[in-house]
């Protein structure tokens, strides 16, 4: 899914320096409205933040049956459920294969593994062959159920036994295979040599899921009959021992451990698979936090994320310990508020932008192609829609800056569209040269790179087609070079020893959010050169922290709105 919030308090809109404009009159007055939405939404993060801090606690504690501790009411009811595991018992750990997804008896069941003398303190790993029906090699679902039950006795012949169920087969549509572009040949082929099963590009298929983590949940914990919670309730299955209740055991499916990297095609011609069980304890805090979890990422499939897209989300809470996930909770809604505070400054800035004196046009127009390329390319690579969504937005807006930038216009003559351009003043044009002028100097270095990188590629390495190519020749050269035409803009701040025409409100936030792109660079699954991209932001944002140091804003100096920060409100004389 690819934040710190730094500046909490409430931003006044006090033109550029923070110079004397009166707070009184009308324009004061349009001051506390300016800043009202950028303070809602800080208000509104604060009060997320408590909110999720509060569910979290109460996730990871819950509260004992107090009873418990004292002595029993009358006749032995003091509501409290006890756990089962306390008495010690004798288990075995039973795991069964299937094509139906209930089963009455043992007819139709394959056992696939045999744990007796279950101790659940003890964790374990096993691999075991399973066979694969011919119902499941022809796209049918294959089904696992776990019992714990009591050792000796068959589950279905124990009335205390547990059990659960989970599909050891899912759906997803195989990733394209890439050939040459030039020779066609793959490296399949060049393997196998014509023995590879093919399937439409976009026809799910059945893919094997080679894990099975399990978990038991091992704490003698006391539960409150009246308020038990609701997420370990559905995992319960109590039994009344005398003049008690007892839960037994509670069993649990580790989900998130299911990894698309683990994921394995099942073609007709596969009689068997490999199943690797692996088994540990787990606290009732991690348990209702993982079930917690579980839904969340059932919740996202509902709602069209693919197995691919969720897998992203697993891997946060897996590939991460507990303090870790923590923090880059933290960090994640700090990065979604400074997006919201850098899209919502830069679309005012440009909003209210008249001129663009002192901005380098093409700079606007190479970020505007460049973030339209890097979100089409994340696009064929089929990326998280955690890195997706953020990208094609920012595509949408740096559109509308060009349109803004280039003072486009679109007008109707018998339903076709006719763009004009407005007229540039005598300064803008000066602007343009410096700009003009850094650009010839940076085409001798890009345009033979990038063409040479092309061609390289196209020899070396596979891809899906030639689209595919097309679009990873752009990103690379974005990735590779994109950040020297940022130059242009670097160029005309020197040329013009000033930086006071920048949306430095917008570059503060996008900032923070760049270093925050530098921890998730880490965490979320990316393409390699869309990670590294991120630490190069770093570089040049120092680069215009550098030239904000160096060229002070001055305050006699007219701004393009016209305004002076040292000129003194002209007021009529008075009229005695």
């Amino acid at each position: 899914m690819r934040g710190c919030l730094l500046l909490l308090g409430l931003r006044r809109r006090v033109v550029d320096a923070g110079g004397g404009r009166c707070l009184g009159g009308a324009g004061g007055a349009m001051l506390p409205r300016r800043s009202s939405l950028t303070g809602l939404a800080v208000g509104l993060f604060a009060v997320y933040v408590a909110h999720t801090c509060w569910v979290m606690y109460g996730i990871v504690h819950t509260r004992p049956c107090l009873a418990a501790n004292r002595e029993g009411a009358p006749g032995g009811h003091d509501g409290c459920i006890r756990p089962y595991l306390a008495r010690r018992p004798k288990l075995q750990l039973s795991v069964y294969t299937t094509t139906r997804s209930s089963i009455g008896a043992e007819n139709n069941i394959d056992l696939v593994l045999n744990v007796e003398n279950f101790d659940v303190e003890s964790k374990f790993e096993r691999t075991v062959n399973v066979s694969v029906p011919k119902k499941t090699r022809n796209n049918g679902t294959l089904y696992a159920y776990i019992f714990l039950h009591h050792a000796g006795i068959q589950p279905w012949q124990d009335g205390k036994q547990v059990h659960i169920v989970s599909p050891l087969t899912t759906y997803m549509v195989p990733k394209p295979e890439e050939i040459n572009l030039i020779t066609g040949e793959s490296v399949t082929q060049q393997i196998e040599a014509g023995k590879k099963q093919t399937y439409a590009l976009d026809e799910p298929v059945s893919h094997w899921r080679s894990r099975l983590t399990l978990n038991v949940m091992v704490e003698d914990f006391v539960f409150d009959g009246s308020s038990l919670p609701a997420d370990v309730h559905r995992y319960m299955k109590m039994v009344q021992l005398g003049k008690t209740v007892h839960y037994l055991p509670i069993l649990f499916i580790d989900q998130l451990s299911n990894r698309v990297k683990d994921l394995m095609i099942i073609n007709r011609s596969t009689t068997e698979l490999p199943l690797t069980v692996s088994y540990d304890q787990i606290s009732l805090g991690k348990l209702r936090f993982w079930i917690h979890m579980q839904d969340a990422v059932y919740s996202l499939q509902q709602f069209g994320f693919s197995e691919k897209d969720a897998d992203e989300v697993k891997g946060i809470f897996v590939d991460t310990n507990l303090y870790f996930l923590a923090l880059t909770f933290f960090v994640a809604a700090f990065h979604l508020l400074f997006d919201f505070l850098a899209f919502k400054n830069d679309i005012s800035f440009w909003k209210k932008k008249k001129s663009m004196i002192g901005m380098s046009t093409k700079a606007v127009l190479w970020r505007c192609f460049s973030t339209v390329i890097i979100f089409l390319f994340l696009l064929d690579e089929q990326t998280s829609l955690l890195v997706l969504i953020p990208a094609g937005v920012g595509a949408v807006i740096e559109l509308w800056k060009v349109k803004k930038a280039l003072k486009m216009t679109f007008e109707w003559n018998s339903l076709i569209p006719v763009i004009k351009f407005g007229a540039f003043t005598e300064s803008e044009r000066k602007t343009e040269e410096y700009d003009t002028q850094a650009m010839k100097y940076l085409s001798y270095l890009l345009y033979p790179l990038c063409i040479g990188g092309a061609v390289y590629s196209l020899l070396n390495i596979k891809y899906k087609s030639w689209y595919s190519w097309l679009i990873n020749s752009f990103v690379n050269g974005v990735y590779a070079f994109g950040f020297l035409f940022m130059l242009p803009q670097l160029f005309v701040n020197y040329k013009m020893k000033s930086v006071a025409h920048l949306p430095w409100k917008a570059f503060t936030y996008k900032a923070f959010n760049t270093f925050i792109d530098d921890i998730f660079a880490f965490i979320i699954t990316m393409p390699t050169s869309h990670r590294l991209a991120c630490f190069r932001d770093d570089v040049v944002f120092l680069v215009y922290l550098y030239q904000r140091w160096l060229y002070p804003v001055d305050k006699s100096r007219v701004n393009e709105y016209g305004e002076s920060y040292e000129e003194k409100p002209k007021r009529k004389p008075h009229k005695e």
